[in-house]
């Protein structure tokens, strides 16, 4: 494939001839961060482009049974953990617990090596394509001065005072929808978190940017893209929310296979589906189990109280069996969601557009971070509720049984799904990543 000679279509539908487009695609974080960027590779590779993954060293093995080319830009999570002194299940109640924790100690003291190791990886491609938790690839392109594409996997992150974000720590802004006073009531308190973030956080990015030969820069650190971005993308359903208008939301891109590349149910859930009533399926992503154990045990007696039956997926938790709760670590939520009664999840960006594309009812229980925003974005649907997990005992039986015996959340439900499922945000994003590297193409051809 390198080499080979492509036409690219411009902004404006001129062909532009070029050798077959190198695109690097940069994120970090959880199974939800990755599998988007996943997706976006595949239909890339799709459309004739090389492809390169940049991601945690834990990540590798997942991309490359995908097919794809993949490269660390930062170290094991287990070696994250040896830095920063705290064993893994510790690093997670931080996180979950404490807001600066992800990027005071675990962000920004790799971002300067990831820059360094993006430069070498992304010499001579045509752009870069980075997430909001990986603010080395935006430094990276700048220093290289090539195309960066910016992408955001959840609504909440664009800070938007139209729909601003919900969570505890944004209890005073108006929820959508907001008229003009509520409106700019909202931009002035978002402008002001935003001071704060780049307060706190701004100093050290600013610090790996000029290490880099590049000018101080007052973006808010995991909100604003930052001085060099060609374009902005929201890769998530435009049922949860929209987008300010320099930004486009293509749908979720969907990838949903295990560590071994596989997308099947293993024989004995099948089975286990197969015998009896649709199960409650319980799922906290790959990061939250480290945090919350116990939580799969309080679901499992839900279920047990509601006279269903479970599927908890633990990841590398622990949770105890029965006749009637079958335990695994994974499984395709794209095959098993949609066999649920009901889902019971963390609110992940992820695992929701999993839940919604199933079409079936959801209780969300959030920890952190955008999970709030994500959950009040299921109850606006009309296709879930929330409860918090020190609540979940003894209030989540009742809203289970509301979802279960509501034929309007059913029906809200089924249609989300119908809509969500024919989404095909990895397509439409790839297809936005080829127009920008096509004008890149253009402008270097008529410069010379």
């Amino acid at each position: 494939m390198n080499g080979a000679k492509r036409g690219l279509a411009s902004a404006n539908h001129e062909v532009i001839p070029m050798t077959s487009p190198r695109i690097v695609l940069a994120t970090i974080g959880t199974l939800g961060d990755l599998h988007p960027f996943i997706a976006i590779g595949l239909a890339l590779r799709e459309r004739g482009v090389e492809a390169v993954l940049a991601v945690p060293e834990d990540h590798l093995p997942k991309c490359r049974a995908a097919g794809l080319e993949a490269h660390a830009i930062m170290p094991r999570f287990e070696e994250v953990g040896r830095a920063i002194g705290l064993p893994d299940d510790e690093i997670v109640r931080r996180v979950v617990s404490d807001n600066d924790f992800l990027l005071r100690r675990v962000i920004l003291p790799s971002t300067g090596d990831g820059v360094a190791r993006l430069v070498e990886l992304a010499r001579g491609a045509d752009a870069v394509v980075g997430s909001a938790v990986a603010p080395a690839a935006g430094i990276a392109a700048e220093r290289l001065r090539l195309p960066f594409v910016h992408v955001l996997l959840q609504p909440f992150l664009w800070f938007n005072p139209h729909d601003p974000p919900r969570g505890p720590s944004f209890r005073l802004l108006k929820g959508a929808p907001v008229g003009r006073a509520a409106r700019a009531w909202n931009a002035v308190l978002l402008a002001a978190i935003r001071a704060e973030l780049r307060r706190r956080f701004g100093g050290e990015l600013n610090r790996v940017r000029r290490e880099n030969g590049l000018p101080s820069s007052r973006a808010a650190p995991m909100v604003d893209a930052g001085p060099w971005v060609a374009r902005e993308l929201g890769v998530y359903s435009p049922l949860l929310g929209g987008a300010p208008a320099r930004a486009t939301v293509t749908g979720y891109p969907w990838f949903d296979r295990d560590e071994d590349g596989t997308a099947a149910l293993d024989a004995e859930l099948a089975a286990f589906l197969d015998a009896g009533r649709p199960p409650l399926i319980v799922s906290l992503g790959s990061f939250i189990p480290y945090s919350d154990t116990d939580l799969y045990r309080r679901a499992a007696d839900l279920a047990g109280r509601l006279g269903l039956r479970a599927v908890l997926l633990t990841g590398e938790s622990q949770a105890e069996p029965s006749r009637d709760v079958l335990v695994r670590p994974y499984a395709p939520h794209s095959l098993l969601f949609p066999r649920a009664a009901a889902v019971v999840h963390h609110g992940g960006i992820g695992t929701t557009g999993q839940a919604l594309r199933s079409g079936r009812p959801q209780l969300v229980t959030p920890f952190m971070g955008d999970q709030f925003d994500n959950a009040a974005r299921v109850e606006r649907l009309g296709v879930g509720l929330q409860v918090a997990p020190k609540r979940f005992a003894a209030r989540a039986p009742g809203l289970v049984r509301r979802l279960l015996d509501d034929a309007g959340v059913a029906s809200r439900a089924a249609a989300v799904g119908a809509q969500v499922s024919a989404e095909d945000g990895a397509g439409a994003a790839a297809e936005a990543i080829l127009r920008v590297a096509a004008d890149q193409s253009r402008a270097s051809a008529f410069s010379r």
